[in-house]
């Protein structure tokens, strides 16, 4: 192992996460759109139980890497999809994971999904969710596709405080319109539990979440990029940022036939 390697090793070694523990730093580096999205799904495994043979919509699952391994440590069946990434390229990542039989590539956009009512046992969206699932109507579009009882998880970039008291550093690396997307767990189960389609069963904080961002921006380089970025999180220390963690439970209600759906 070169000693690049032996270090990328060392940097994304999270005691936090010890599934993840057994990926390959290279792979997982070069495959990652944004945090390390293994950290995530593992994050929200701690409270969304997984069993073997469950059928799972990764909805917005970038190169699938959250896909193949939930696939691989929970013995589910993925359907990996995402807008942006070409199902080809994600089922490509699949093979070469050793998961075809058990993970399945698709091109979807949030708001027109080609799958059928009550389908998935489970859905998950990993720092996706906030940029759809803000919208008042996306709960009562989204728990169609999950199977009465089934549950809804979500693991997103959430405040942990108010964004008027964060500091001016952290403020300058956002647009305006990007930081409204960004809830912590009261604001979260507020929007879920009022539409009477879902019951919220844990909504938090990931634990020690902004230390596992800030890890996973030095790991990947970020930080020789925008060095302020880094900085600006590590100072705030958890006051404002973290990653705001989702489960609830579908009701019925929730599935029953709707027009429009195929």
């Amino acid at each position: 192992m070169s000693e690049a390697d032996s270090e990328l090793r060392r940097l994304l070694d999270n005691a936090a996460f010890p599934r993840s523990r057994a990926y390959e730093p290279r792979w997982v580096l070069d495959n990652l759109m944004g945090p390390n999205v293994l950290w995530l799904a593992e994050a929200l495994s701690h409270v969304l139980e997984l069993k073997p043979g469950m059928r799972v919509l990764d909805l917005g699952c970038g190169r699938a890497l959250s896909s193949i391994f939930l696939a691989r440590e929970f013995g589910v069946q993925m359907w990996a999809a995402d807008l942006w990434i070409k199902p080809t390229e994600n089922w490509h990542r699949v093979i070469e994971a050793g998961v075809a039989d058990r993970v399945f590539p698709v091109h979807a956009e949030a708001h027109q999904l080609p799958f059928a009512a009550g389908f998935f046992d489970a859905i998950v969206s990993l720092d996706a969710y906030h940029y759809f699932g803000t919208d008042d109507w996306y709960i009562g579009y989204i728990t169609r596709f999950v199977a009465p009882g089934g549950r809804l998880g979500i693991v997103v970039p959430g405040l942990a405080g108010s964004w008027e008291a964060a500091s001016n550093a952290l403020k300058a690396h956002f647009r305006n319109w990007e930081l409204w997307t960004f809830h912590g767990p009261a604001w979260w189960r507020g929007r879920w539990q009022r539409s009477g389609l879902v019951e919220v069963e844990h909504a938090d904080l990931v634990p020690d979440g902004w230390r596992h961002w800030v890890q996973s921006d030095r790991a990947s380089g970020y930080d020789q990029q925008d060095s302020a970025w880094v900085a600006a999180l590590e100072a705030d220390a958890g006051r404002t940022l973290g990653f705001t963690r989702v489960v609830g439970k579908v009701l019925p209600i929730a599935v029953a036939p709707h027009a429009g759906l195929p």
